[in-house]
């Protein structure tokens, strides 16, 4: 007979048991879904479809031809660098070739309107690590930053559970599309103020928001100027998958710093995040980047960098790859159009199924009101219908309050990670479950 022996409970810590994780959203639950039922074009057709994750795979083709035509890329003998030289440990700095080759596709990618140093550069393994990295950097634990709603919910990861950061929304509203307003940015702030907050920043999304549309030039020279009279920082996540419909929509605030002269009481201030994992469809590869203007930034966040190191390998294909200009011109040209007529797509086929969009011009997503088929206006209404459209629909859609978004009802679908053929199938789900809630309208009247 066996003995049962009663386990000691064995202390953790805080930050171990801490549940700021977020990982009880309804955006990771849909994700687990997902990944217990999966579905796929042959093999599971009935299978959940996932709208919920934030990838770029319409360009895929272009980066596997690439490698097909330039096998030095990702092979270490002959040329340099060779095998032995990326072996060996690199410094906090990255590989030389890396920065400058991530400088010039910053630049092209903005179509030259801002330059870039690569001395600037400070390499994460993603954005994810870039954020944390700033949190670290510009607040102490106990400390706020104020961030627009709807946000992307991994942030409530991001910027909190090992920094011990807070996040004070900034609440944006449909009345003016979920822009941000002076009057809601400084609301944030003073009800930072009122619970004892020390406010260190202001955090933007640009243009990788749940909503699908870019920030206006205008908002960010507001924002700019507040966070100067305010003595704050500003984090700008810039994401250039967002200015599918016309490169001149994407203002980077690199753009505005260079219109107002290089002002040091402001440029001193602002931070930038990029990565390659929207606008390359390269999560996997981990690829981040930190531009700061603030030397002592750069020089903190290169040496905590040592804990979110990019391979050499990986920096050494991408080297390769970003300082081929014939390849990053075709491949803009050619993401931004296929982005832009996938964004067509959905929102013509929703528009179809009765489902409004919100007007967007960027990004990965797109932002749909559901409002009016709740059964009540509550987030407990939106939670409800979110379940039947993952559960019996199979659809992984993101709802609004799991983005913070404060009126019920707004959905944020991906529609970048997926085949066209699967995204038709979703479509014909949507167009099928609205036709079957609109008929049980009409049995209930």
């Amino acid at each position: 007979m066996a003995i049962e022996i009663e386990q000691p409970s064995v202390g953790l810590s805080r930050v171990a048991i801490s549940n700021t994780h977020g990982e009880d959203s309804p955006y990771f639950a849909g994700w687990k879904a997902y990944d217990e039922n999966p579905y796929h074009e042959e093999d599971n057709q009935s299978g959940v479809i996932q709208m919920g994750l934030a990838e770029n795979q319409v360009s895929f083709d272009l980066l596997e031809k690439y490698l097909e035509d330039h096998p030095e890329a990702c092979s270490w003998g002959g040329g340099a660098p060779g095998f032995r030289e990326n072996a060996l440990f690199q410094d906090y700095h990255g590989l030389k070739s890396f920065r400058q080759a991530m400088a010039n596709f910053m630049e092209q990618i903005r179509g030259g309107r801002a330059t870039f140093d690569p001395d600037r550069i400070v390499l994460t393994a993603g954005a994810t690590a870039a954020n944390e990295l700033l949190t670290f950097i510009l607040a102490d634990p106990g400390d706020a930053l104020l961030v627009p709603t709807p946000y992307y919910p991994g942030f409530d990861r991001d910027l909190r559970w090992r920094t011990g950061v807070k996040i004070v929304p900034i609440h944006c509203d449909s009345s003016n599309n979920f822009q941000v307003t002076p009057e809601a940015l400084e609301a944030a702030y003073e009800h930072a103020e009122s619970m004892n907050l020390n406010v260190r920043g202001v955090l933007i999304i640009n243009p990788s928001n749940p909503l699908g549309s870019t920030v206006q030039r205008s908002i960010l020279e507001m924002i700019l100027e507040f966070v100067v009279r305010k003595n704050i920082h500003l984090i700008s996540d810039e994401i250039y998958s967002g200015s599918t419909f016309s490169p001149s929509e994407f203002i980077s605030i690199a753009e505005i710093l260079r219109d107002r002269g290089y002002n040091n009481v402001e440029t001193e201030r602002v931070h930038i995040v990029y990565s390659l994992s929207k606008d390359l469809g390269l999560p996997g590869f981990r690829v981040g980047t930190i531009y700061s203007y603030n030397d002592k930034v750069v020089t903190t966040a290169r040496r905590m960098s040592s804990f979110t190191l990019i391979s050499s390998q990986t920096q050494h294909l991408l080297a390769c790859m970003l300082s081929n200009k014939e390849f990053t011109e075709n491949y803009i040209k050619t993401n931004r159009e296929r982005l832009s007529k996938r964004h067509e797509t959905i929102i013509l086929g929703l528009k179809k199924a009765g489902i409004e969009c919100l007007k967007g011009n960027a990004g990965l997503f797109c932002w749909m009101n559901l409002s009016s088929f709740l059964d009540e206006p509550t987030t407990a209404g939106e939670l409800a219908l979110w379940k039947i459209i993952l559960n019996d629909v199979g659809l992984n859609i993101s709802p609004g309050s799991s983005c913070h978004c404060s009126e019920p009802g707004w959905f944020r679908v991906c529609f970048a990670n997926m085949s066209e053929q699967t995204l038709g199938v979703a479509l014909e789900r949507i167009h099928k479950f609205m036709e079957q809630r609109k008929n049980l309208s009409k049995v209930n009247v």
